[in-house]
């Protein structure tokens, strides 16, 4: 029977590199995606302010960040501060502060979308009952938000982890990284490799994603009942 060359990946550890590369592009998803959060929130609150120059500033900042490819951005982090600034980062530092520069200007847009279609009447019924401000978004602004935020959100970090497939070309040992790893290592013995090792790395990919695509859609259902 001719060989298939499903074999390289249980050839050794194969197999449980593939799962550490893929550990490598979770934690850079979440972590990011923390931190996009956290900052994304203050960002919305500062997009809905009435300062126009601060407004039209971060309409900037968003526009450039959608219309700047993310690995041009990853370029610019990891080689540019490298060799400009003198400054040493990690290849993985470099993702996690790209992906926040990203993830901030996504979120920040969400948060102010679902800031603007809180109806005016909570706001005047907060202040009514006499709230101060800070109160106000504590208890009636921000968990209407975060309701109408979660399924948007949970989407962005879906992308986020199809995205750091990207990092690999500025040398993080991610799941992509290891299986180009492992085909080279058999590029002899087993010609064949290619095929099985991408199509793991496909089906790992899956198993993170369509969860979290699945959770997005049922939040989004039920928030709507």
């Amino acid at each position: 029977m001719q060989d298939s060359g499903i074999q390289v990946l249980f050839d050794g550890i194969n197999f449980f590199r593939l799962l550490e590369g893929l550990w490598a592009s979770i934690r850079i998803a979440f972590t990011s995606m923390l931190f996009s959060v956290v900052l994304g929130l203050f960002l919305g609150m500062v997009m809905t302010g009435k300062n126009k120059a601060i407004r039209f500033v971060c309409r900037v900042y968003l526009e450039v960040v959608r219309i700047m490819p993310q690995l041009v951005l990853l370029f610019l982090v990891y080689f540019g501060a490298a060799k400009h600034f003198g400054i040493d980062i990690s290849g993985e530092m470099a993702a996690v502060l790209v992906f926040t520069f990203w993830g901030t200007a996504e979120m920040g847009d969400l948060v102010r979308s679902a800031l603007i279609s809180i109806p005016k009447h909570q706001y005047e019924s907060g202040y009514s009952l006499g709230f101060s401000k800070i109160q106000l978004y504590l208890h009636i602004i921000l968990p209407q938000t975060f309701r109408r935020l979660l399924p948007s959100a949970v989407s962005l970090l879906t992308r986020m982890v199809k995205t750091t497939s990207l990092v690999v070309l500025i040398g993080v040992v991610e799941v992509v990284k290891v299986g180009k790893q492992i085909i080279d290592a058999s590029r002899f013995e087993n010609p064949k490799a290619a095929i099985w090792v991408y199509g793991a790395i496909f089906l790992l990919y899956f198993a993170v994603c369509y969860p979290i695509s699945k959770l997005s859609t049922v939040l989004e259902k039920r928030l709507k009942d």
